[in-house]
Formats: C-alpha cells, sequence, structure tokens
C-alpha cells in the first residue's frame, strides 16, 4: 500500500466563512470538523496544526465563532472549524439556528469524512460533549476525540479523564462500521500534534 501524502501544512489558508449553505465553498477533497464547546481550543488546534499561529483568530471571548470557517491545507483537504456549543449568552433562537446549521453541515456534507471532538483536557467530557458524541454515534458520523490541553494536566488527572472517555465508547469505537480513536495533544507543546497530522494525511491521500 502507498504511504499517504505529506502535506505542507504551513501552506494553509482561511478559505472564509459561512453562515448557510448557500455560502459554503464547492466541495473539493476530504474535509475534516472540528467541534467542541466555545473556547475550547479549536483555533489553537488549528493553529498547531498549521505551525502558523496567525491561521485562526484565538479569541479569550468564548462565542465569537458564528459561522463555519473553512481552511485549505491542500487542494486534498480543507479543515472546517464549526461554531461552538454550549455559550449561554447568545438568544436561544441563535443558539438553535446555529445548531440546525451545525446538524445541516454535518448531515449533508459530501465529502465530510470526520469530526474532531475537541474537549478540554482540565474538565473531561461534559455532558454537551457526551450529547455531541452521542449524536454523531447515532448518525454514524465517524469521529475522532481530541483531548486538548494535556500540558495543564498532572498524569494523574490524565488517566482519569481517559479513563472516563473510554467508558463513553468501550474497546475505542461506537461501532465497527465508524471506529472512534483519541488523541492527546498540546497546542503549546506540540504533543500529538505530528500524528494527528498524519490521521489526517491518510484521509486527504484515501
Amino acid at each position: 500500500m502507498a504511504s499517504s501524502p505529506r502535506l505542507a501544512w504551513n501552506r494553509a489558508k482561511f478559505l472564509g466563512a459561512a453562515q448557510d449553505a448557500a455560502a459554503w465553498p464547492r466541495p473539493q477533497g476530504a474535509e475534516v470538523a472540528l467541534a467542541g464547546r466555545s473556547n475550547v481550543g479549536k483555533s489553537s488546534l488549528l493553529n498547531a496544526l498549521a505551525g502558523n499561529s496567525r491561521l485562526a483568530r484565538v479569541s479569550k471571548a468564548p462565542g465569537c465563532t458564528r459561522g463555519l470557517l473553512f481552511f485549505q491545507v491542500s487542494p486534498g483537504l480543507t479543515l472546517v472549524d464549526l461554531p461552538g456549543y454550549g455559550f449561554a449568552r447568545r438568544s436561544k433562537a441563535e443558539r438553535d439556528s446555529w445548531r440546525e446549521g451545525i446538524e445541516e453541515y454535518i448531515e449533508g456534507r459530501p465529502n465530510l469524512r470526520l469530526i474532531l471532538v475537541v474537549l478540554d483536557a482540565r474538565l473531561g467530557p461534559t455532558e454537551l460533549d457526551r450529547d455531541l458524541l452521542e449524536y454523531l454515534a447515532h448518525r454514524q458520523v465517524p469521529s475522532l476525540a481530541v483531548l486538548g490541553k494535556a500540558d495543564q494536566l498532572q498524569p494523574s488527572r490524565r488517566r482519569t479523564h481517559l479513563e472516563s472517555l473510554g467508558k463513553l465508547f468501550p474497546q475505542g469505537h461506537p461501532s465497527k462500521e465508524h471506529p472512534r480513536d483519541l488523541f492527546v495533544l498540546s497546542s503549546k507543546t506540540g504533543e500529538g500534534v505530528v500524528a494527528l497530522r498524519a490521521r489526517l494525511e491518510a484521509l486527504a491521500g484515501s
């Protein structure tokens, strides 16, 4: 079997933001979406993957991302930052609209290959994270859990969170047809970044 192509991650570029399907870029190559709570570190993860601290805007104020943000790594791979969930200061109607837009993307995007569910290592999976993981399993959408901000955890707490995540999906996956794995990652120290890049490169080459 031929090896997966190495991508020029440092050439990743921002394609644009879109709040509705009519404005989404034309499907091209594989797409990998990043999902997670507001302010969980999705932008930092994008920047770490690209090796570019300015690719995605990192904000300390949660709930800033309202539309879907598209970043092209190569013609074969685009990363999509989905609006964060769990931010209570927006109106219920706005939050419902965001949820509907995300579901429309997840259920209707033909070239979506994987959802990265970004979790805060300091908290472990929250109820909202569990809801998302259950939704993806129900819709049979391939997903990969990323335990971010790992540098802020003591080894004992890391083990505890990993065990709790393991109970969410015994044997590492919700079904044989739609496996789910777990990556431990730190955007600050670079832990896990190379391994995650390799996984995404495999998707781009498939």
